[in-house]
């Protein structure tokens, strides 16, 4: 069973607000449960309508009923897991390296997806502006597949961040220079702008390596790549180029 009281914690973690208060976020699936389990999250405690999780001592494990979970459940149709995990704490920032930066991206997808790519292609730190949305919401879990646990993710004032930066910055522009005749290097910062309106008057400013992915379609009238989208291209080909 699940008490009134776990059904209103767990349901408000739905809520940034609620999700920093308790320092707790939740995710669903068998999969994504499995991989964080089995990384250095800490587990605060697993309901399943399954006697599965053999590895989680019982004390924080409840066998529960499919119309119990639909009440906890952020998904349309729930799988037979969803566990509840402490929010680690900040880690600092790592310096070096190919680093990616979002600049006010907004769909929990996008921001999902995109970790999950800097897990794929090595990246170990990901900066996000203030303005992008939360790495805990549950949406972006479940689209990052296990790979949240597996990236260093930080919330800066990015303005501040990109002008003290020490490493080159490149940003995406549809006026940039074409990606593939570009010489990359090893380490620098990409920004990845917003979704609507692209990277900000304020953040191009700063940026002096501005980068475009080229169209290659006779008619050409699709405005824009996703954001997640060209976030594969630009890391496919900066470690193409090294």
């Amino acid at each position: 069973m699940v008490s009134k009281n776990q059904i209103k914690l767990i349901t408000s973690l739905q809520q940034k607000k609620y999700r920093i208060a308790h320092k707790l976020f939740f995710a669903e699936g068998v999969k994504v449960i499995q991989e964080l389990l089995d990384s250095n999250l800490e587990l605060d405690h697993l309901y399943s309508t399954q006697n599965d999780f053999d590895n989680v001592e019982s004390s924080k494990r409840t066998l529960i009923h499919e119309s119990d979970l639909k009440k906890i459940s952020a998904l349309a149709n729930p799988n037979t897991c969803l566990a509840v995990f402490k929010i680690p704490t900040h880690k600092e920032i790592i310096s070096s390296g190919l680093i990616i930066a979002l600049d006010n991206v907004r769909d929990p997808g996008n921001l999902g997806t995109i970790l999950r790519l800097c897990d794929w292609y090595g990246v170990k730190q990901l900066i996000c502006s203030n303005e992008t949305v939360d790495l805990y919401n549950s949406k972006v879990v479940q689209a990052t597949m296990g790979s949240i646990s597996r990236v260093n993710v930080s919330y800066v004032d990015l303005n501040l961040y990109l002008a003290e930066a020490k490493l080159p910055l490149f940003g995406t522009f549809m006026d940039g220079n074409s990606i593939y005749k570009t010489t990359l290097p090893k380490e620098g910062i990409v920004v990845m702008g917003n979704e609507a309106n692209g990277i900000s008057e304020e953040i191009e400013k700063i940026i002096i390596n501005r980068l475009s992915i080229p169209r290659f379609g006779d008619i050409q009238k699709t405005e824009s790549l996703n954001v997640a989208t060209a976030t594969a291209i630009v890391l496919s080909e900066f470690r193409r180029n090294n």
